[in-house]
């Protein structure tokens, strides 16, 4: 009696992924070669990548680019072979960037490199022309008080320490410095490369205090201007902004899927956002991830490779000025959220893949590990905690186990939300080994005896 209980529990320990000799790594090797193999050796997924960014281009919430992408998409995925491809309805922002300029007045006339950041309203018919204040810090601004800043144009020069940390001054500091009587806001741009590139993204709104236009400038031009002002230099800009929003618009998350051959209840997501700025490609941010995530399914599709659970792919819309795609999947999955095994979110671009963060629990992280070491081949074997991302967020809020795929990102700042996210910046092997990783990964999760168990504190990605 003691004896048939031992073997019932360590065989209930390995469904649930504790290791006793033979693991997960030894059970998927062989298919997991295969999908590296076809991964590697792939010209499909690129050639889909550059339709989608040259023929395409930028896909910003509400725009004809988007709801061109998503047709396309729709196609695409239905050419791959997969299932079910529908696209989930969601109602979107429609925020217009119109004609944008800045120009340094004095101390003398120069051009600024900017844009507007996303959802910023725009400026009076001809401009604002005010007096710049720079500062550093929220701190900073504060201790300068009403009195030196009413009527100027604040300039957060905060100099870039990642990303996390530095998007604050993006995100809020408009309604900040529009809380002391400030014109508009000038933020430089977050990102660690000085190269002249203005990088927009999405900032916020406090209701509370009146509505300002704001945009980025060059680390450059902000560096510039607050070291005249430092110096005791008058520095007066002439802002023009045409920016406005519109009711929101008609769009969608696309998704199709492999059904699990034993559970195809059960459900393992993976993809990224379809929706982009509207300047440069959005190929990294966010388009060679949606791609990536596709043709891992498409490869299993080729392959013959059926998990037990399904395998969906998902290219969630509106996550760059809204997260309005997230939501609206979650709505979609409903009261059948227990049957979401696990989500992959990539949304750090297409560089040399490292590996996966998760936020689960010890013996869960056992399972990825043994999952990790049939991709350290291509060098994106590590498992780290944390995980997640924007769009599974309302996922992993209800208890899904999150996963963020991670690449080296030595670059990825460098490009993210400006003109120069072109396809050019996309590898093609490293995309290639990108796809293989998401493969393995996905084919796994969907396929192996025992489930991850989620754990608190998953972290959004960039946005």
């Amino acid at each position: 009696m003691t004896r048939r209980f031992s073997a019932l529990s360590l065989s209930f320990l390995f469904a649930a992924g504790v290791s006793f000799g033979a693991d997960l790594t030894e059970q998927y090797r062989a298919t997991a070669d295969k999908l590296i193999d076809a991964s590697l050796a792939d010209q499909e997924g690129y050639s889909r990548l550059t339709y989608l960014c040259y023929r395409i281009g930028n896909r910003l919430s509400g725009s004809p680019g988007l709801e061109k992408a998503i047709a396309w998409s729709v196609e695409t995925m239905k050419a791959a072979g997969l299932s079910n491809v529908r696209v989930i309805p969601a109602k979107v922002p429609h925020w217009v960037r119109g004609a944008e300029s800045a120009r340094m007045i004095a101390p003398s006339d120069k051009t600024l490199h900017m844009l507007g950041l996303g959802m910023s309203i725009g400026t009076p018919p001809g401009g604002i022309t005010a007096e710049v204040v720079a500062v550093n810090t929220f701190e900073e601004l504060g201790k300068l008080g009403r009195d030196k800043i009413q009527g100027k144009i604040v300039l957060y020069n905060e100099e870039y320490r990642g990303y996390g940390s530095t998007r604050v001054y993006r995100a809020t500091g408009a309604s900040r410095a529009a809380a002391y009587g400030a014109v508009a806001a000038l933020v430089r741009s977050a990102t660690p490369l000085a190269m002249q590139i203005p990088h927009t993204g999405e900032m916020n709104y406090d209701e509370a205090q009146p509505k300002i236009p704001a945009a980025a400038v060059s680390p450059e031009d902000a560096m510039m201007m607050a070291s005249l002002a430092a110096a005791g230099v008058p520095v007066k800009v002439h802002l023009e902004m045409g920016a406005k929003t519109l009711p929101d618009a008609d769009s969608g998350d696309v998704i199709g899927e492999i059904p699990g051959r034993e559970h195809p209840e059960e459900v393992v997501v993976m993809g990224g956002h379809i929706d982009s700025w509207d300047v440069g490609q959005g190929a990294q941010d966010d388009g060679a991830s949606i791609i990536a995530c596709l043709q891992a399914v498409a490869l299993m599709k080729k392959l013959g490779l059926q998990p037990k659970r399904t395998i969906r792919v998902a290219f969630w819309v509106n996550e760059e000025n809204g997260g309005r795609g997230g939501v609206a999947y979650r709505e979609f999955v409903g009261d059948k959220i227990k049957n979401h095994v696990a989500a992959i979110e990539m949304d750090g671009g297409a560089e040399t893949p490292r590996g996966f963060s998760a936020g689960v629990d010890a013996a869960s992280m056992e399972m990825l590990r043994q999952i990790g070491k049939l991709l350290d081949r291509i060098g994106a074997g590590e498992i780290t905690g944390g995980g997640g991302g924007s769009d599974i967020g309302p996922l992993m809020r209800d208890g899904v186990p999150g996963l963020g795929e991670r690449t080296a990102g030595t670059h990825y700042f460098d490009w993210h939300h400006t003109e120069a996210d072109t396809l050019d910046k996309v590898d093609p092997e490293d995309f290639r080994k990108n796809m293989a990783a998401l493969a393995v990964m996905g084919y796994a999760l969907a396929d192996m005896p025992g489930r991850l168990v989620a754990v608190a504190g998953g972290r959004r990605g960039p946005q």
